[in-house]
């Protein structure tokens, strides 16, 4: 008996089978763009944090120098229009005048000693202008200047202290209420007209841990503290990418297989 094989014939694919499949790989294709966006926006977001951690790293070093250099003295009203936070926050300075005591304005603090409120009081310089000093703090029972004659000096005095910016309208929590007098925040300009304070200076100065008479207030208190968290966020955002694009490869590996 003779037999006879027979060729293997090839059915043509139906149109909608086709269509089944130009569509899988568009969507397929689609999926992966998007991963490989994902990827590139993570990354990005990487480089980003690297970037803030040099930024973070140098405003920290030029913060520390500052603090512990010789103090200069307060810029005077002719540079007032150049003080600005990147160049002269913290520095160390001084300013010699007489403490306008009757102006003292009371702003609300948290500190490590407990709640109470720091004491604000403008520094008349011999020109004739000011700049309001935060001389410290002082308990929420002994906010009363009554209650503290020792501290309120007279006569001419050399503060010593760190350079700070104003802060306007409030804190993140509460706004400054000037028409009842409240404050939550060391708001110079508004502080100053409050107090009929005439030409101030656009910054205060905290002044140092140097005793005053009876203890109050207490100065040297400012807390210098940012926060450094890039490297983490860094590594984060990275790690992430790597994952997005692990899960690429797997899902093309998988498709070459199953091909």
């Amino acid at each position: 008996m003779t037999v006879t094989k027979g060729r293997r014939q090839r059915h043509p694919q139906a149109p909608s089978e086709k269509s089944d499949k130009r569509h899988y790989r568009a969507k397929r294709t689609t999926f992966a763009v998007c991963l490989i966006l994902l990827a590139a926006a993570l990354a990005a977001l990487g480089t980003w944090q690297v970037e803030r951690l040099a930024w973070k790293r140098d405003l920290i070093a030029r913060v520390d120098q500052r603090v512990h250099a010789a103090p200069a003295p307060a810029p005077a009203r002719a540079d007032w229009n150049k003080v600005n936070a990147a160049d002269d926050e913290y520095r160390r300075v001084t300013a010699g005048g007489t403490l306008a005591n009757d102006k003292e304005t009371l702003v609300y603090a948290s500190t490590a000693l407990g709640p109470g409120y720091w004491v604000m009081a403008p520094l008349t310089l011999a020109d004739g202008t000011s700049i309001l000093v935060n001389r410290g703090f002082v308990p929420t029972e002994r906010r009363d200047p009554a209650l503290r004659r020792e501290g309120q000096l007279s006569g001419p005095v050399e503060i010593t202290g760190l350079m700070r910016m104003t802060e306007p309208k409030g804190s993140l929590l509460q706004s400054n209420d000037v028409a009842a007098d409240r404050w939550y925040s060391r708001d110079v300009a508004a502080i100053a007209e409050k107090r009929g304070v005439g030409a101030v200076a656009p910054y205060f100065i905290d002044a140092d841990a140097a005793a005053n008479p009876g203890g109050l207030p207490v100065g040297g208190l400012t807390i210098i503290d940012f926060p450094n968290n890039h490297l983490v966020y860094a590594i984060t955002w990275y790690g992430l990418a790597a994952m997005v694009l692990a899960l690429l490869v797997f899902i093309l590996r998988g498709e070459r297989t199953t091909a």
